[in-house]
């Protein structure tokens, strides 16, 4: 009685602990699947909604060029100075590595010495458009939790898109346009996110803020997640749970951070005029030296850890299941159907595990987290109990004496009310679910 009381004022005091916190100590980060607690029937699991940490997702990506010979340098070509577009005697030459400019020098280590950067061929086939694509592909579903940052060596371009891609690039939709004339390029009135809403947080906008020339300072592009965060969360993020319950609610809203692909549609480059000085093609080119993108894997708050193993992504998956993203039950334990964790409530949320399959008792008889083993019986491989000497049954749930039929005052041991088989297991099943221990009384 002392121990109930106990917990009942601990956990009163923590739910409002809780409640008096700050926000971003209270939301934390779903970075625990589950945690052993003491309850009066004993030591037991429990289970809360979790997800990988933020991480610099670009350690894990393929890039793809299209055209694929759309690189400087095959053959050796000169190109003029960033800073001075009448110098043109830099030189390109994919076979000498220190005039190289390879695509994977768009997400090498920043900071060096001179900057590295991958580079496109010049516009010497003016007025033929020069356009690139620039695939970054994960072949893995991710969630996004901050801006996409693009840093031209070049001037920004004059017309671009960011798409993204859902379905690993069968398909592909517009996340934001850019360029210089939104109504001349694309046939849209400019706006910038300051202009969005919560009510209009997913519309798809094309903004003039980026792409202007040659400055020395005007070379980042972004998109612009945590702005469009905190239209829920506030501006300075703190009010998280507003922005989970959205996400948690709202699958649109979800979905619109999410990608398994990257494609950024170079249209136009930075030309600095209204008019195209075709004695000097090579002053108009494409040149990125960084390109940062943040996330997670989607694991449908299944889990804590993705694994890079063999060029590919994983979820290591908790809560009974399975799959790349944690989207399906694993075997034995499709008792309900499978459900994505979700952030409610707060902190913990609720990790709608996977429960065992009535078909499942025979050959996944325990697994010390759900089904229990009773009577002091324990759980030997998952797949059965090991019972103490006058207990016998699949959850040690029956007395030995009763199968010999010499249960009463001789033996000390008396037997419990007979019931169904059917009725039994249904109940015995029941009530390793919900965590009972001892025999039923039927």
């Amino acid at each position: 009685m002392y121990l109930s009381r106990f917990l009942s004022i601990h956990a009163l005091w923590v739910t409002v602990s809780s409640v008096m916190q700050p926000y971003p100590l209270v939301w934390g980060h779903y970075d625990v699947c589950k945690t052993q607690i003491y309850t009066e029937e004993g030591k037991v699991w429990d289970y809360m909604a979790c997800q990988p940490e933020s991480t610099d997702m670009t350690k894990y990506l393929k890039v793809k060029l299209d055209p694929p010979d759309i690189t400087c340098g095959d053959p050796p070509e000169t190109f003029c100075a960033m800073g001075n577009p009448y110098m043109c005697n830099n030189e390109c030459d994919a076979s000498t590595p220190e005039l190289a400019h390879p695509p994977e020098l768009m997400f090498d280590f920043e900071g060096r010495h001179p900057s590295t950067f991958w580079q496109s061929a010049t516009w010497k086939e003016y007025p033929k458009p020069l356009q690139v694509n620039i695939t970054l592909s994960w072949s893995k579903t991710i969630e996004l939790t901050d801006n996409i940052v693009i840093t031209f060596e070049s001037g920004r371009p004059d017309q671009m898109i960011l798409e993204k891609s859902l379905d690993y690039g069968r398909t592909w939709q517009p996340y934001q346009y850019y360029a210089t004339d939104c109504l001349d390029a694309f046939h849209m009135d400019p706006k910038s996110v300051k202009d969005l809403s919560q009510h209009t947080v997913l519309e798809i906008i094309c903004t003039e803020e980026y792409s202007t020339g040659y400055m020395t300072n005007s070379k980042i592009i972004h998109f612009e997640i945590k702005d469009r965060f905190a239209f829920f969360a506030g501006p300075w993020l703190r009010n998280m749970a507003s922005l989970y319950g959205q996400l948690d609610t709202t699958k649109k809203l979800r979905d619109f951070f999410t990608v398994t692909d990257l494609r950024i549609r170079l249209l136009r480059p930075a030309v600095g005029e209204i008019f195209v000085d075709e004695l000097h093609l090579a002053r108009y080119f494409y040149a990125i030296s960084d390109i940062k993108v943040h996330g997670r894997c989607k694991c449908n708050l299944h889990a804590t850890v993705c694994v890079y193993d063999n060029s590919k992504l994983t979820c290591e998956c908790e809560h009974n299941t399975t799959g790349p993203d944690c989207g399906k039950c694993k075997k034995n334990y499709q008792g309900r159907p499978w459900s994505p964790g979700s952030y409610l409530p707060i902190p913990k949320g609720t990790a709608n595990t996977c429960i065992p399959s009535i078909s499942s008792i025979g050959t996944n008889v325990c697994d010390n987290e759900l089904l229990h083993c009773q009577n002091g019986g324990t759980c030997h491989n998952n797949v059965r109990c090991l019972c103490p000497a006058a207990y016998t049954g699949i959850l040690c749930e029956k007395l030995r004496c009763e199968e010999a039929g010499s249960c009463g005052s001789d033996s000390g041991q008396e037997a419990p009310p007979r019931g169904s088989p059917a009725l039994l297991l249904l109940l015995l099943l029941l009530a390793a679910l919900l965590g009972t221990a001892g025999p039923l009384e039927i």
